[in-house]
């Protein structure tokens, strides 16, 4: 991803004049979205913003395609490793287009955006309603995801804590299957419960 350096610090030091212009209102707006979604989108949105910007330079003859490279350098420029930096840059390029090759929503209102013109608001906007991307949902996910790692992992020592002690002559393999199975116990209940409430709370 090397091309001309000084076009990408151009693109970038736009994309990031835009993007500060608009983070306001967003942060004005309370949304609660979870936050990949929310980064995605507002990297989808960059790609728009410095594509546009990059129409403007003479030297630039693919102008998305440099849009993409520019979000890589600004990516690595936060504090990204390089190899994050290219798998998050490759996925953007396949959410980037939708059917029939057409821009998504946050590309196209990033190409047409402005500075101060609330464009970033629009797109979250269309997204307020969509539980499958809201903070409760995420939030929801994160607390079920660590209560089945850590209750699975203590039932499962438990399990073959006690049985060492009230069985010493058992095998090593009857103990670890009985922790192995009594981790299993808290985890599968646990899921269906939690795709249960899932579907009968979030899905539409």
């Amino acid at each position: 991803m090397e091309t001309d350096a000084s076009t990408h610090d151009i693109c970038v030091l736009h994309g990031e004049k835009i993007l500060a212009s608009q983070l306001s209102h967003v942060e004005s707006k309370g949304y609660d979205f979870a936050p990949p979604f929310k980064i995605m989108t507002i990297h989808l949105y960059l790609i728009g913003v410095m594509w546009r910007h990059g129409e403007s330079l003479d030297s630039v003859s693919n102008p998305r395609e440099h849009a993409m490279e520019s979000l890589h350098k600004m990516l690595l420029k936060t504090g990204m490793s390089n190899k994050n930096a290219a798998k998050r840059v490759a996925l953007l390029k396949d959410l980037s287009r939708g059917e029939e090759s057409s821009e998504t929503l946050a590309v196209a209102a990033g190409y047409e955006a402005k500075q101060d013109d609330n464009s970033l608001d629009m797109i979250f906007d269309e997204y307020r309603d969509e539980t499958r991307v809201s903070g409760a949902l995420w939030r929801f996910y994160s607390r079920g995801k660590k209560f089945m790692l850590l209750g699975g992992g203590g039932a499962g020592f438990l399990a073959l804590f006690f049985s060492t002690i009230y069985s010493p002559s058992g095998s090593l393999m009857a103990a670890l299957t009985m922790g192995l199975l009594a981790a299993a116990l808290v985890v599968v209940p646990t899921f269906i419960i939690g795709a249960l409430i899932y579907r009968v709370k979030f899905k539409k």
